[in-house]
């Protein structure tokens, strides 16, 4: 048996959407399980995400520190954001966020990882970039608003970033499979030997 997640879609009897938001979106769909009995099932409907895992030439990971409502914390983050436009290349969305967060570019793009931040209630899928060869961007800052303004910026060695995840002080999602995939690539073939950064993504099909 290959492990290997696959596409696989069952029968949707109805639909219907209770909640409307300004980004997401909630649904409820009445699905046939393998018995041929029904059940309910409500998620979030999310546009999808990037986040960038971005290494200097020190090795240290470039993270954000951001207010986060919904749990009531601030968290430590790597830049990440929303896949705005439909169809949009994750690449370029990465790019943006890289600039408008942390007014930093890139001269090396792949891709770390891709995953599905919490698929028993939610479809958002995000993928995770590796970017190096920083460098700071050109021109002004981009001006940031809301939770942004707040927002602090630190450059943290790799190892550090690890043991901080392991003994449970740092939780954003992004971060701690990023630096976790990061360890682990540079452990097996190598940080060269990752996919290129416009690798194909079937959860977010996206045009070159």
């Amino acid at each position: 048996m290959a492990i290997k997640d696959t596409p696989e879609e069952w029968t949707v009897t109805a639909t219907t959407t209770p909640f409307t938001g300004n980004k997401t979106s909630v649904r409820t769909d009445t699905v046939v399980m393998p018995d041929g009995s029904t059940v309910t099932r409500d998620y979030q409907v999310h546009p999808g995400s990037v986040a960038v895992l971005a290494l200097d030439d020190e090795g240290r990971v470039l993270v954000l520190r951001q207010y986060r409502h919904p749990v009531r914390q601030k968290l430590w983050e790597i830049p990440a954001g929303l896949l705005d436009i439909p169809g949009e290349n994750p690449l370029h969305a990465a790019q943006r966020e890289l600039y408008e967060e942390a007014h930093v570019k890139a001269a090396d793009w792949r891709v770390l990882t891709d995953v599905y931040t919490t698929p028993g209630g939610c479809d958002e899928a995000v993928r995770i970039f590796l970017a190096r060869g920083l460098s700071e961007a050109e021109g002004e800052r981009f001006e940031v608003s809301e939770e942004e303004a707040d927002m602090e910026l630190a450059r943290v060695p790799q190892d550090e970033l690890v043991r901080l995840v392991l003994a449970g002080d740092l939780h954003n999602n992004c971060l701690v499979v990023g630096v976790l995939a990061l360890t682990a690539a540079r452990g097996g073939e190598g940080l060269d030997a990752l996919r290129p950064a416009g690798a194909p993504w079937p959860a977010r099909p996206f045009e070159a």
